[in-house]
C-alpha cells in the first residue's frame, strides 16, 4: 500500500510554513553580526557570539525528532504541534531581539531564536517524508527549498527596502538601526502566519495509516543493539575532549574552543550512560534511543554526513563574515557606527536575497531536470563546485554590483544543499524513525558550524589579523571538498 500522490496544492501546503521559518533564519543570518557589532562586539568576537545558534541545533533537533516520531495529539497530529510551538517562541524572540540593550541579551535571544526555529524546522524535514511517497521525495524537497529561498529573499531584503522607504538606517553607538528593528518585527508576524497556514491546511496520516504505508523491510528494521556495544570508544571520545582542552590551554587559543572539547567529551559520556541504560534494561530511554540511532546510521547517511559537514562549514563562514568582508573591502569601512558600514550591511541583505532567489528558481527548474539526466549525486557535486566558484570570486571582486554574479553560484549550491541530500536520504530511511534520523542528520549540519564558531576566530587572529577576506577562501575550499566527497555516493 502506498501513500496518495500529492498535487501542487498539497505540495504547497506541506511546505509553506518553511517560508516563514526561513524569513526568521534570513533575518538572523544577514543581521546578527550587524546587531552584535552595533552593540559593541569586535570582529574577532563574532564567531564566539554566534556559537549559540549551532549549539542549540545540535541539542534540539535529535530530541525533537525522537519526540515527534512518538507524538500523536489527535487532530493536531505528529509534527504540527512542534511547528506551532516553535513558531510562537521564534516570533517572541524576533520581537525582543531589536530591543537588546547589550551583547548578553542579544546572545541569549539568539539562543532562544535558533532553538525555537529548530523546533519548527526539524519536523518539517520529516513532514515531507511522512506525507509523500518515495517517487515524490525529490520534488517535495525541491518545493520546500523553493519556499526556503523565497522566505530568505523576503527576510534578507527587509532592511534594504525600509532604508529606501526613508526609515533610519544609522543609529547611535550601542543601538540597533530602525531598519533592522522593524524588519525583525515584520518577520515575526510573517513567520507565525506562514506556519499557521501549514498547520490549518494539512492533515497528517494517523499512526495506523503510517504502519500500513510502511514497506516490509522498514517494519522489520532491527533496533541497534546498544547493550553489546563496547565502552572503549566512549573513553576515547572523552580522552579526545581532554586533549583538545589541554591544547587550548597550552597554545593560548580562544576560550570558545573549550566548547569543542566539551562536545567531544560530552558525546563520550552520553554514550557511556546510554550503554549503561541499555545493559540495565532501560533501552527505551530517550538517550539510549538517540545514541543507538547515531551508531546505527544507514551507510548512505554516513557518506552524506561527510558531505554535509564540509558544505555547512562554508555556509556558516559566509553567514558570519560576509557583512564585515563586504563593508571593509567593497564599501571601505570596518567601523559599525559609520554610514558606509551600515550601507554595506544593507547590501549584504541584497546579496543574500539574490542567492536565495536563485536557489528558489534552481530548486524547481535546474535540480529536477539535471537529476533526471545525470543522477542526484552528480547533480549535487556540480552545484557545489558552482558555489565554490562564487566564494572564490570574493577574493578578486571589489565592485559590490559584480558580487551579484558571485551569488548566482552560491545560490545554485544552496539549492542543492537544501534539497539533494534530503531527497537521497529520505528514501533510504525507515519511516518509523524518520524524525529522529533527520534530527541526527542535522548533527552534521551543526558540528561544522560549531567548529567554525569556535576555531575560526583563532585561525584568523593567528594568520590573517584584520583581513577577513580570507574566510571566503576557506569557504570555497570546503565546498570543493564536499563536491569530492559526493563522488562516493551512488544515487
Amino acid at each position: 500500500m502506498d501513500k496518495p500522490r500529492q498535487g501542487l496544492a498539497g505540495l504547497w501546503n506541506i511546505s509553506f510554513g518553511f517560508f516563514g521559518i526561513q524569513i526568521g533564519f534570513a533575518l538572523q543570518n544577514a543581521n546578527m553580526s550587524r546587531v552584535f557589532q552595533s552593540l559593541g562586539s569586535s570582529i574577532d568576537d563574532l564567531s564566539a557570539l554566534w556559537v549559540a545558534a549551532p549549539l542549540t541545533g545540535l541539542l534540539v533537533q535529535p530530541i525533537v525528532g525522537h519526540l515527534s516520531d512518538r507524538t500523536w495529539l489527535g487532530r493536531l497530529g505528529r509534527r504540527r504541534p512542534y511547528f506551532l510551538a516553535g513558531a510562537i517562541l521564534s516570533a517572541l524572540a524576533l520581537l525582543g531581539m531589536p530591543q537588546s540593550d547589550g551583547l548578553l541579551m542579544a546572545a541569549l535571544l539568539l539562543w532562544m531564536l535558533d532553538a525555537s526555529l529548530n523546533i519548527s524546522m526539524e519536523p518539517f524535514r520529516a513532514f515531507v517524508g511522512d506525507m509523500l511517497r518515495k517517487d515524490q521525495h525529490t520534488i517535495g524537497y525541491a518545493v520546500q527549498t523553493a519556499f526556503i529561498g523565497a522566505g530568505a529573499v523576503v527576510g534578507s531584503l527587509f532592511p534594504y527596502l525600509l532604508d529606501h522607504l526613508g526609515v533610519a538606517n544609522v543609529a547611535a553607538a550601542g543601538q540597533v538601526p530602525d531598519t533592522v528593528r522593524y524588519s525583525f518585527w515584520a518577520g515575526a508576524a510573517a513567520l507565525l502566519a506562514a506556519v499557521l497556514w501549514t498547520v490549518s491546511t494539512t492533515r497528517e496520516y494517523a499512526p495506523d495509516q503510517m504502519r500500513a504505508f510502511a514497506d516490509a523491510d522498514e517494519t522489520a528494521t532491527p533496533a541497534p543493539d546498544l547493550a553489546s556495544r563496547a565502552i572503549g570508544p566512549c573513553f576515547a571520545w572523552i580522552g579526545a575532549g581532554a586533549v583538545v582542552a589541554l591544547l587550548v590551554a597550552l597554545w593560548a587559543m580562544e576560550k570558545e574552543v573549550y566548547l569543542l572539547a566539551a562536545l567531544l567529551a560530552g558525546y563520550g559520556l552520553a554514550s557511556l550512560i546510554a550503554i549503561h541504560l541499555a545493559r540495565t534494561g532501560r533501552s527505551a530511554h530517550m538517550l539510549a534511543h538517540i545514541v543507538g540511532d547515531i551508531g546505527g546510521m544507514p551507510p548512505i547517511m554516513r557518506r552524506l554526513a561527510l558531505i554535509q559537514f564540509f558544505s555547512w562549514s562554508a555556509l556558516f563562514i559566509m553567514w558570519i563574515h560576509t557583512t564585515p568582508v563586504v563593508a571593509q573591502y567593497m564599501f571601505g569601512s570596518a567601523d559599525p557606527a559609520s554610514a558606509a558600514y551600515q550601507a554595506g550591511g544593507n547590501w549584504v541583505g541584497v546579496l543574500f536575497s539574490v542567492y536565495n532567489g536563485v536557489a528558489a528558481i534552481a530548486a524547481l527548474t535546474l535540480l529536477p531536470w539535471l537529476a533526471g539526466r545525470i543522477g542526484k549525486a552528480p547533480t549535487h557535486a556540480l552545484c557545489l563546485v558552482a558555489g565554490a566558484a562564487g566564494f572564490a570570486s570574493f577574493l578578486v571582486v571589489r565592485d559590490p554590483d559584480l558580487l551579484l554574479l558571485s551569488e548566482v553560484g552560491v545560490g545554485i549550491a544552496w539549492a542543492s544543499i537544501l534539497a539533494m541530500p534530503y531527497a537521497m536520504l529520505a528514501s533510504s530511511l525507515p519511516q518509523a524513525k524518520l524524525g529522529v534520523y533527520m534530527g541526527v542528520f542535522n548533527i552534521f549540519v551543526v558540528l561544522p558550524q560549531l567548529l567554525v564558531a569556535t576555531a575560526m576566530g583563532s585561525v584568523m587572529k593567528a594568520f590573517f589579523p584584520g583581513d577577513p577576506i580570507w574566510t571566503m577562501a576557506f569557504a570555497a575550499g570546503t565546498l570543493l571538498l564536499a563536491a569530492l566527497a559526493t563522488l562516493r555516493i551512488r544515487a
